[in-house]
């Protein structure tokens, strides 16, 4: 990120408790949110004013980045997104803390990414007394970081401090709450891996569906 950090920021950095109400970040949340009311009120087929908001929304993004819409960022600025990356309907990210998104990642409809953790403790979540001994609602969070070449299935929902690996394919409706390495299919609530992704999913052994198309070799 190039924008010179806040002191609440620093905090969220550092994995420590931060106050979500403090004015700067709101400042930062409403200029997201208005950005966002902004996308969601083009048109399809109005790439480059499309692009241009995204670009004012996001810490980072590569070229071919593609987002249906509506779309819900936190902030906006916590965000990375590489090249050639697209999101179906109602994407959200409640960036908090940094969300890191691969090149070629695909998410379906109704995908979301959180990073905020509030206290278990019902009165800890109302209030904590700050070192200034000050009684306010705080909360941490932890950063989410995704691979290269992911899908996301529909409805999938990714918790905070969760690294997902390159080239994963996540089931619809999952609640990924750990880690998934890398070549892995994951399913479930709590999400799980189901098992390794190997040569053998590849279309070219299911003839009848690839028909007479063909599948690219590449180099790894």
């Amino acid at each position: 990120m190039e924008e010179e950090l806040t002191q609440e920021e620093r905090k969220i950095k550092a994995g420590i408790l931060f106050c979500p109400a403090d004015p700067d970040l709101v400042a930062l949340k409403r200029r997201a949110h208005n950005l966002n009311v902004d996308y969601n009120m083009t048109h399809e087929d109005e790439f480059d004013k499309r692009d241009a908001i995204l670009r004012e929304i996001l810490g980072e993004m590569g070229e071919g980045v593609r987002i249906q819409g509506p779309i819900a960022f936190h902030y906006g600025r916590h965000t990375k997104i590489g090249r050639n990356v697209f999101a179906n309907f109602n994407f959200t990210v409640q960036d908090d803390a940094e969300v890191t998104i691969g090149d070629n990642c695909n998410f379906g409809p109704n995908v979301t990414i959180v990073t905020p953790i509030h206290p278990m403790v019902a009165s800890e979540r109302r209030a904590i007394r700050t070192a200034q001994g000050e009684e306010k609602l705080l909360c941490y969070a932890k950063p989410v970081h995704i691979g290269k070449d992911c899908w996301f299935g529909a409805s999938v929902t990714v918790c905070p401090g969760v690294t997902i690996g390159d080239n994963c394919v996540i089931g619809a409706g999952s609640v990924v709450t750990r880690n998934i390495p890398a070549n892995s299919f994951a399913a479930g609530v709590p999400c799980r891996v189901i098992r390794e992704i190997t040569e053998a999913d590849s279309m070219r052994h299911k003839p009848d569906i690839l028909a007479d198309n063909q599948v690219i070799d590449t180099e790894e």
